[in-house]
């Protein structure tokens, strides 16, 4: 899959099983920042890293910050080649943040390929070029976009994730299956159980499905002026849950959760029929596990994270919205307070009820 970018046109490689990264770790002027689980589980196919070019990450959002970017950098400088320099990122979308930050920055842009280790990774972020950093308690406000020059994604990564991760992946999967309408929610109906089995012709399946439908919105608006915005749907409800439960609930769970929030203040406001909406609940609830109660965080908190995220345009709360027509989701600027109380509470009610 060849995805076109302003800054570079940069390939999809699918493989099936790790024998790429054999031939991986013999790119010249490399330093390779790798998540630490990620390394200790694969580490075998590490072994011919040149000494002294290998970076470990706890792969924790509160790692994702600036002085881990400028650990890198400084890390950087002591190889020889300067703007010969090339980062391999392995890992998550943690990973991929970070190192996509460092190689835009330093010495104004170096090549770096990533190879996502994660459903959520692979699935969504590695393509469309954002790098996002954390700051001050508050997801993403830094970033910039840099698409790495190429990208390997191994399935056979997947049967490693610890459950969490694993179902947080599926949130997206599932959540750009609800936005493609009738023909994309009745195809994750139909393969729900296969995916949370972890096949992995399926969840390959999936996978390049996912980045095909992302492809068209990131094509046609790449630096999220428009169009693009769209892919940011139950995004203003999942970040807001990632800071107030400090990412205790892990993102892809979060944009779940928030799928079925912004879906309730859709459907109240007659923007989407009750039976997407149920429907789509009984896929999302599939995915969601949690042990946190939302309604345990004072609404006031909640609110002032939604205030924070950046897709806000000034002081009225800003959602991505479904409707009943596909794609054409709604990006409305009137979320009111009260809408966001009764969407938390359905929510909580809807979940509890089902476990």
């Amino acid at each position: 899959m060849l995805i076109h970018s302003k800054f570079k046109d940069y390939e999809v490689h699918m493989q099936s099983d790790f024998g790429f990264l054999e031939e991986m770790v013999k790119t010249p002027h490399a330093e390779f920042v790798i998540d630490e689980k990620v390394y200790g589980l694969y580490k075998k196919y590490f072994e011919g890293i040149p000494e002294g070019r290998l970076f470990l990450v706890e792969a924790t959002e509160e790692h994702k910050v600036i002085d881990t970017a400028l650990a890198i950098c400084e890390k950087m400088t002591e190889i020889p080649a300067k703007r010969n320099a090339h980062l391999v990122s392995v890992g998550g979308g943690i990973i991929q943040d970070i190192t996509g930050f460092v190689a835009n920055v330093l010495y104004r842009g170096i090549p770096w390929t990533f190879v996502p280790t994660t459903l959520l990774a692979s699935c969504d972020s590695c393509i469309g070029g954002k790098t996002s950093l954390n700051y001050k308690k508050y997801k993403n406000l830094l970033g910039t976009f840099y698409p790495p020059d190429a990208l390997y994604i191994c399935p056979g990564f997947f049967q490693t994730l610890s459950e969490r991760d694993f179902e947080s992946g599926l949130g997206e999967v599932v959540k750009f299956n609800i936005m493609a309408g009738e023909e994309g929610l009745r195809n994750i109906e139909e393969n729900i159980d296969a995916l949370l089995a972890r096949d992995e012709a399926c969840l390959q399946k999936f996978v390049y499905s996912s980045l095909e439908f992302k492809k068209g919105f990131i094509e046609a608006d790449e630096f999220d002026r428009g169009e693009r915005i769209k892919l940011n749907f139950a995004h203003t409800f999942g970040h807001a849950i990632e800071t107030v439960t400090h990412y205790e609930i892990p993102h892809g769970t979060a944009v779940a959760i928030g799928m079925i929030m912004a879906n309730r203040v859709a459907e109240r406001r007659g923007l989407l029929s009750a039976d997407t909406a149920r429907r789509s609940e009984k896929v999302l609830l599939r995915v969601i596990h949690i042990g946190t109660d939302l309604n345990d965080y004072p609404l006031e908190q909640f609110i002032g994270a939604m205030r924070k995220d950046k897709k806000q345009t000034g002081d009225q709360l800003t959602a991505v919205l479904m409707t009943n027509v596909a794609k054409d989701l709604k990006i409305v600027h009137d979320v009111q307070i009260e809408e966001v109380e009764d969407a938390r509470r359905y929510f909580e009610e809807l979940y509890h009820a089902q476990a």
